[in-house]
């Protein structure tokens, strides 16, 4: 018998703690050649080829030549 989340035994007593909940893995693999590791690969690449492109434009330089400016 339940009712706003306690519950009573088979005596009538009342259990006075929170229902447990149901409790699952996610067995989605998150090493190795997923989705979800192309999908970061994808966008780290992303994000370092525009930054490469607006270090050349900011200093006129590349990226080898910026470097040994420095």
């Amino acid at each position: 018998m339940t009712s706003k989340g306690f519950t009573i035994n088979e005596r009538g007593q009342l259990n006075r703690f929170a229902i447990e909940p149901k409790v699952y893995v996610d067995e989605t693999p998150r090493v190795g050649f997923t989705k979800y590791a192309e999908k970061l690969n994808g966008r780290l690449a992303m994000i370092g080829f525009v930054s490469l492109i607006a270090l050349e434009a900011i200093t006129g330089n590349g990226l080898v030549g910026w470097l040994t400016s420095l």
